[in-house]
């Protein structure tokens, strides 16, 4: 099972970081189309979620806590997506009326996990103490 985890999470991941550096090159060896404009900006978004899913298949030993691959990819994921789509909408032309929103939603799913992170430490080193 290690195995098919580790290399589902590769592939995974390499299609994923391949959509996010070149999403028209992309789209064009697999469906043989060209692509523009804010189709290059959801190709990447998909590129974000297919390395937050290589991520996750990466084999843990954590399988529930704070360490695990779930978790993991879904930090991954929320920052990513926030600076993204921050960047979209700092330095493009293509903003709607759910961009703001949609940064501000990832930006405090990243808020939350890193507070699971650290409320998880601070649960840790207590419990060590007694």
């Amino acid at each position: 099972m290690n195995r098919l985890l580790t290399c589902t999470a590769v592939i995974e991941a390499a299609t994923g970081l391949a959509l996010m550096a070149a999403p028209f090159v992309v789209v064009r060896l697999l469906l043989g189309s060209e692509i523009s404009g804010a189709s290059i900006a959801l190709g990447r978004v998909a590129g974000l979620g297919l390395l937050s899913l290589g991520i996750a298949c990466w084999p843990g030993r954590d399988p529930a806590g704070k360490t695990a691959p779930a978790f993991r990819a879904m930090l991954t994921y929320n920052s990513l997506a926030t600076l993204y789509l921050l960047y979209i909408g700092i330095c493009r032309e293509w903003v709607g009326p759910l961009l703001w929103p949609a940064i501000a939603l990832h930006a405090a799913m990243t808020v939350w996990c890193v507070a699971s992170i650290k409320a998880g430490a601070t649960d840790s080193s207590s419990q060590a103490l007694e």
